[in-house]
């Protein structure tokens, strides 16, 4: 047993996630007159084994455990502390409180990683969001498990410290050097395309649905392929992925920091540079589409941020995982409640779905295949409700493949001809829309519609009479007015005009095409 200063108090500085926000955690470890350990603050069943996790590092590295009533508190107290990663705090809060380590201006350092019983560190989620929030909380250093230096080293503002056990800690504390150090800022940032081996030269003819996914992937707009089997759909929503941008930097930190968050991170460069492209089972149940959980983990809604959503065999999936998707498709983040608090997770993504006409799939074919009743194609088509389909900016009639389009199979277009035109046109709405936090057309809030999509007469007495002649609702004029500005983009235009607006059209309404 070590002797420790009567009354010695010692604060060290830790942090925890609610999504991908983060919350200061303040450790606190008061050594009184007295015996016993103790921990309070709210803290789940893994933070409570801490403490013997932490005392038997500490003796197994050549500390000694305080003698004395020792009390470790975490605040704030109406916080609950889940997870292992606040063990390094509260190792370095006993040791400096009880004088075996010296450790000055703990303020500055936050402090993140479990400790195996032989002292080593061992990783944690959400290093990142809280490595790129801790200059914001007043922190310039950041000590991680180096299996974590990677990850924190993206951080802008802070030197970041990746040690191995406890001892390395010890000497960084102490004002030494780790073997892992990254200076803020010295990270540059590579980009990797997409594309999962898929390519749109594969794509036999659908000169109609090409240039509808082309649309789509120019202005991040929400997508549904609407034909019989074998005709292409689910090959083309695989090959959207290869037509996208890649991800920006900015982009990049805030997709990694979800996937941190659910641990879904892995090895390497610490950062994902590949647009996500998620493609759940029809069997996915609300929970795993959402999230949630015990620990509000992210659902596959937030997974597919700043990229893909594919729900292949749309109809396939329940009607309650598909009522789900309303509310992130027009706020473009999803709330997880809890009874003491909400995670709000962002959940900006491009909805790619397919379906058949209907249960054997060959409704409106010429050959007359279709062995459905009208009932049976009605019950089939309502599985998908009227306002989730309204959320949803194109719908392509994909046809059957004609054995013609397979005489040119070998020249279609490329998914790297089409990137390049997609990236121009991502160009001119990053011009567009700088300092107004969206960068995609199908981003486009009201005031950003009024200010963009201002119509002339000739135009907006067209688009009122086709709103008339169809019974557009008023978030189907908005949709139109999104997409016809992307075909205005892509055709070099800065003004809407008829010809755009008479496209976008079709792709609303692909049963009249």
């Amino acid at each position: 047993m070590t002797e420790c200063k009567e009354g010695s108090l010692y604060r060290t500085y830790s942090a925890t996630c609610a999504g991908i926000d983060v919350v200061k955690v303040t450790v606190e470890v008061s050594i009184t007159p007295g015996v016993g350990l103790f921990l309070i603050g709210l803290p789940d069943n893994a933070v409570r084994e801490s403490l013997l996790r932490v005392t038997t590092a500490m003796q197994r590295n050549g500390y000694a455990i305080p003698g004395r009533k020792t009390v470790v508190n975490m605040a704030p107290a109406d916080i609950k502390k889940e997870g292992s990663g606040y063990d390094a705090a509260i190792a370095v809060a006993m040791l400096a409180a009880s004088g075996q380590i010296f450790f000055p201006e703990p303020e500055r350092c936050l402090i993140m990683g479990e400790l195996s019983l032989d002292g080593r560190l061992r990783k944690v989620r959400g290093i990142l969001p809280m490595a790129v929030q801790a200059a914001r909380m007043g922190f310039d250093r950041v000590i991680v498990p180096r299996d974590s230096v990677q990850e924190a080293s993206w951080a802008e503002g802070v030197r970041v410290f990746g040690v191995s056990d406890l001892q390395e800690m010890a000497v960084v504390l102490e004002g030494g050097d780790a073997a892992s150090v990254f200076e803020a800022g010295s990270r540059d940032y590579r980009p990797t395309d997409g594309g999962f081996g898929c390519d749109f030269a594969d794509v036999a003819g659908q000169p109609f649905a090409r240039r509808g996914m082309e649309i789509a992937a120019s202005g991040g707009h929400n997508v549904l392929l609407f034909g019989p089997p074998g005709s292409g759909k689910s090959l083309m929503s695989k090959c959207l992925a290869s037509i996208l941008p890649p991800l920006s930097r900015e982009e990049a930190i805030e997709t990694s920091m979800i996937y941190s968050v659910a641990g879904l991170l892995g090895d390497g460069s610490g950062l994902l540079t590949v647009r996500p492209y998620r493609s759940p089972h029809h069997t996915a149940s609300t929970a795993a589409l959402v999230g949630g959980g015990v620990r509000a983990m992210p659902g596959e809604i937030s997974l597919a941020h700043n990229g893909v959503l594919c729900l292949d065999e749309m109809a396939q999936y329940s009607s309650q995982s598909l009522e789900v998707l309303r509310q992130p498709l027009e706020d473009r983040k999803i709330v997880i409640s809890r009874a003491r608090y909400k995670v709000v997770y962002p959940a900006s993504f491009m909805l790619v779905a397919s379906m058949n006409p209907c249960p054997c799939g060959y409704a409106g074919e010429d050959d007359g295949r279709c062995t459905c009743t009208p009932a049976m194609i009605h019950r089939y088509r309502s599985r998908i409700s009227g306002p989730l389909l309204d959320r949803i900016d194109l719908n392509i009639n994909v046809r059957a493949v004609d054995s013609a389009a397979f005489s040119t199979f070998s020249h279609q277009e490329s998914s790297r001809e089409i990137a390049l035109r997609v990236a121009r046109v991502r160009e001119v709405q990053i011009r567009r829309f700088a300092g107004e936090g969206i960068y995609t057309n199908a981003q486009m809030q009201p005031a950003h519609i009024q200010k963009y999509c201002a119509l002339d007469s000739k135009e907006s007495v067209l688009l009122q009479r086709l709103m008339d002649s169809y019974g557009l609702s008023a978030r189907g004029y908005v949709r139109i007015l999104k997409v016809a500005r992307t075909v205005a983009d892509m055709a070099g235009s800065p003004d809407i005009k008829s010809v755009h607006i008479s496209e976008a059209v079709q792709y609303r309404f692909p049963e009249n095409v």
